[in-house]
């Protein structure tokens, strides 16, 4: 079965063109600056890249533009969008609705917008790629696959917030997590590795970092919370402060609240506390350059990031494998080397050779290592294939 999966954000449009049958990724591309005069299609197909110029001024004109590509002879694709047999949306927020991947119908539409206070700048695009898809496909069936699902298995004594109860009965203000779809293919994974009923903690460390506790396939606890903004620093996100802050910032500097959240959301962590880059690929340059920000950003970030580990093996009473994925954790050599030192005294133990590599696969402990660590290359849009096909195969 071939199927499109669309990842919608306020101005882009990410896809791949994904064949169940044997799990390839046909096409992928990124639609930037949808709106704007200078839309750029940033395309790769079967590992060939090229840019494309075209306006969108839209979602619908971006997604029309993205069929006529994949139908082009020269591709190799698909000959038209019949072969299009199913549509698979990442949904960034489901609230408590949604405790699973569910196919697309008029109800299902407005309870992810009965989300949108949760998730404001990532839900109304959701919504709209979903109406633009379906202008373009109506006779497809259409998944959404919501990056919360997977934590909706934490105990409430994980999830809920020690603010007065009414907050959580009228609001429903609690910890709800992401990065769900790439801590479950993570989980999956590991699980054809290494077998079932493993006790795993999954550091998903990137632009956007959360790290979660597995038992047995499910999650029990993962670092961010109401927000994509909780948990450990991340490239421009500040993870977990003291609340006082906010007020105390806002008072100092006379700001409102969007100003605050611009300022925690897009200012603060790596590219906050180093000056110099949100690419930690930049920051390393500055840590092996001496720049003092920079060692600081580092070694914080692997500070914040072992402490969390070691709070979820208290959590799962014992921990079994250390995963790593996401761009910086696939990729950052020395970040897992700094992570794994705080980790000595529970018995994990990194090899440094087999850790000396980037965006594979691969066990990276040490044979008498307690723990066993392992990199898992994510593919989170492979697992919204997989679930989209699950419902509608």
């Amino acid at each position: 079965m071939k199927i499109l999966v669309l990842n919608c954000g306020s101005s882009s449009l990410k896809f791949q063109l994904i064949n169940t049958d044997n799990n390839e990724r046909m096409a992928k591309g990124n639609f930037e600056r949808i709106g704007g005069m200078k839309t750029t299609l940033r395309l790769n197909v079967r590992g060939k890249k090229e840019e494309l110029l075209h306006i969108a001024r839209d979602y619908d004109e971006a997604i029309e533009f993205v069929l006529e590509v994949l139908q082009k002879p020269e591709y190799e694709l698909i000959n038209n969008i019949e072969e299009i047999e199913a549509v698979g949306h990442r949904i960034v927020h489901g609230g408590e609705m949604f405790s699973k991947s569910v196919i697309i119908n008029d109800e299902v539409i407005e309870e992810i917008e009965k989300c949108i206070d949760l998730a404001p700048l990532h839900n109304p695009a959701g919504v709209a790629g979903i109406k633009s898809a379906k202008k373009v496909l109506p006779n497809v069936p259409m998944v959404a696959v919501f990056d919360t699902a997977f934590h909706q298995t934490m105990p409430q004594k994980a999830y809920i917030y020690q603010i007065p109860y009414r907050y959580y009965t009228s609001y429903k203000i609690r910890k709800y997590g992401f990065h769900g779809t790439s801590h479950k293919y993570v989980s999956e994974r590991v699980t054809e590795l290494e077998g079932d009923n493993k006790k795993i903690i999954n550091c998903h460390l990137g632009q956007g970092s959360s790290i979660c506790a597995i038992d047995n396939g499910k999650s029990i606890d993962t670092s961010m919370g109401l927000t994509p903004l909780a948990g450990i620093p991340m490239a421009t996100r500040c993870g977990d402060i003291d609340p006082a802050i906010i007020p105390y910032i806002m008072k100092r500097d006379n700001i409102g609240p969007e100003d605050i959240e611009e300022i925690l959301n897009k200012q603060s962590g790596a590219w906050g506390l180093s000056g110099v880059s949100s690419d930690y690929r930049d920051i390393e340059d500055g840590f092996e350059m001496g720049d003092q920000r920079s060692v600081l950003t580092l070694d914080n970030q692997a500070y914040k990031i072992a402490q969390y580990i070691g709070q979820y093996i208290i959590s799962l009473g014992g921990l079994d494998i250390l995963t790593f994925a996401g761009g910086v954790g696939e990729n950052g050599i020395e970040t897992r080397e700094r992570v794994c030192k705080y980790l000595e005294p529970f018995g994990v133990k990194l090899d440094l050779e087999a850790n000396n590599v980037k965006g594979k696969e691969r066990c990276i402990s040490t044979e008498d290592s307690k723990i066993k660590i392992y990199i898992i290359p994510t593919n989170e849009e492979l697992m919204i294939a997989k679930e989209t096909y699950e419902l509608v195969k």
